[in-house]
């Protein structure tokens, strides 16, 4: 183990924030709303199935010429003056996100631009699901450490560009939207340890269908017997299904147990919005009181990967489903396949 050579000085780090908080929410619901029997023009499925099997009546998708820079401005926006800060304050932005249309450059940068927030730290997260309550743990962590005072948080998708809309097994699911939250310091305890992991063995429940590589090479290469297609995103719905009640239900119990919190004193649950019948399974393994509201936003929101925890929350609070300053456990899961989980106090 190496020792600092002699008369060598200390680095200086900066001084440790005791605590961090989320101060605040924004979100961002793209104006046209898509209804099941739209999705059913295209599927051999009916409004009653999609709602039985999923709990979803309605989606919204973006318009054509609205990109995830545009949404996650909005609901930004909304995060950042609730918390009352302004763009001089955010020292960084994590933005979580599966479909941003470009390799390069990440759009937390360009997000920064819009906002107009001056060299911040920047990056994208690409933990589908799970990735905005990923960007809530590193935040936390940047904000006790002093290496940042508020970061912004953003989870945003587009899924209505990489779902089939001929794919019964995934056409009625996902959708379109934003959240953003703000995270500094606090004089309290405001985000629990984060739960986190992957089981990468199951990679292909839900999987982009194509290589990007694969669509050049029809493209460029005709005689390669390539069909040039769109790489859209599949889903296993059972396979997700099971792995989701039997593997994230106990995570959802170890994460409240790491957090000294029981069920009974939560003020709200807000899992991942993947599927109803999931959230209920998952409300019936960790025994939790019937007392304590779940977010329920798929059924007009659909499945928003990254975006669906920070939307599901910022509407049970505007809502008055929620109390602000309430505990509410937050857990995010999808492709990877990857979780996270964390108690935080609602803004």
């Amino acid at each position: 183990m190496s020792t600092p050579k002699a008369n060598q000085p200390a680095l200086t780090i900066p001084p440790a924030v005791q605590h961090a908080r989320i101060h605040g929410l924004g979100s961002y619901r793209p104006e046209r709303v898509v209804s099941n029997a739209e999705i059913c023009e295209n599927i051999d499925s009916s409004d009653e199935w999609i709602q039985q099997r999923t709990g979803i009546i309605e989606r919204r998708f973006a318009a054509p010429d609205e990109s995830i820079i545009d949404m996650s401005e909005a609901a930004s926006l909304q995060a950042m003056k609730q918390a009352g800060v302004t763009a001089d304050d955010i020292d960084f932005i994590l933005f979580a996100t599966i479909s941003h249309p470009y390799q390069t450059p990440a759009a937390a940068p360009l997000l920064a631009i819009r906002l107009g927030i001056t060299s911040p730290g920047a990056l994208d997260l690409s933990a589908a699901c799970a990735g905005y309550c990923y960007g809530i743990s590193m935040a936390n962590d940047m904000v006790r450490s002093g290496s940042a005072k508020y970061v912004l948080v953003v989870g945003v998708e587009k899924l209505s560009d990489y779902v089939d809309p001929h794919d019964r097994g995934s056409a009625f699911i996902f959708a379109d939207g934003a959240g953003a939250a703000v995270v500094g310091p606090s004089d309290f305890p405001g985000i629990g340890p984060t739960l986190y992991g992957s089981d990468g063995d199951k990679w292909d429940n839900i999987v982009q269908k194509d290589s990007w590589l694969n669509l050049r090479e029809a493209i460029e290469n005709p005689e390669s017997g390539l069909t040039p297609r769109w790489p859209y995103i599949e889903m296993k719905g059972q396979s997700v299904f099971r792995w989701a009640v039997f593997s994230i239900a106990p995570i959802a119990k170890k994460t409240l147990e790491a957090s000294g919190v029981t069920p009974d004193q939560l003020d709200a649950f807000v899992p991942h919005q993947a599927n109803m019948r999931i959230s209920d399974a998952m409300v019936k393994a960790m025994k939790l009181p019937e007392d304590v509201p779940v977010a329920r936003d798929i059924a007009t929101t659909g499945n928003t990967s990254a975006a669906s925890v920070p939307l599901a929350m910022h509407r049970m609070l505007q809502a008055g489903d929620a109390p602000s300053g309430g505990l509410a456990l937050q857990i995010g899961f999808g492709a990877g396949l990857a979780y996270a989980a964390q108690v935080v106090v609602m803004p």
